[in-house]
């Protein structure tokens, strides 16, 4: 190759020494061979790897791309499924809570019902026993009065005529 180019040199400058500066002679279409010659080395050697190589990069990004908009689309579909279930599991969880307290506040108003019922019922079962006592003490004064009464009368009138 190289003794092709210092031959061609070598022609071209002996050619310039005989004529102007365009001769058109049996050198212009050996250049122009030469010259489609060296598109073609250039071409095989260089142009096509190096297309190759940009293409293919071109198709790695263009999938890596396409792969990123699939699994973003994906993770934000995960994250809407996510924050509806975690919206149903405390729209659950508030109402076990409210349902939770509805039955404390059923018990502690029962226990504070039956609380009151047993008061009354002790109120009521005092009273009953004061009622009892009052009455036993109403009964036991009265005795006491006809006791004291017979005796007076006795010491006033005597025990004959008392009975």
């Amino acid at each position: 190759m190289i003794h092709w180019t210092i031959l061609l040199a070598v022609e071209a400058a002996e050619e310039a020494a005989e004529g102007g500066l365009f001769d058109f002679d049996a050198t212009l279409p050996l250049m122009a061979l030469q010259f489609l010659i060296l598109v073609v080395i250039l071409n095989a050697v260089f142009y096509k790897p190096l297309s190759n190589a940009i293409d293919g990069r071109d198709d790695y990004i263009r999938q890596n791309r396409l792969e990123a908009r699939e699994r973003l689309e994906k993770a934000q579909n995960l994250a809407k499924q996510y924050e509806q279930e975690l919206a149903e599991t405390r729209r659950k969880s508030q109402a076990t809570i409210a349902a939770a307290q509805a039955d404390a506040q059923k018990i502690a108003a029962d226990k504070m019902a039956q609380a009151q019922a047993e008061a009354q019922a002790q109120r009521e079962q005092a009273q009953k026993e004061i009622d009892q006592q009052k009455a036993e003490a109403m009964t036991s004064l009265e005795q006491e009065v006809d006791s004291l009464s017979r005796q007076i009368l006795e010491k006033l009138v005597g025990p004959e005529l008392v009975k």
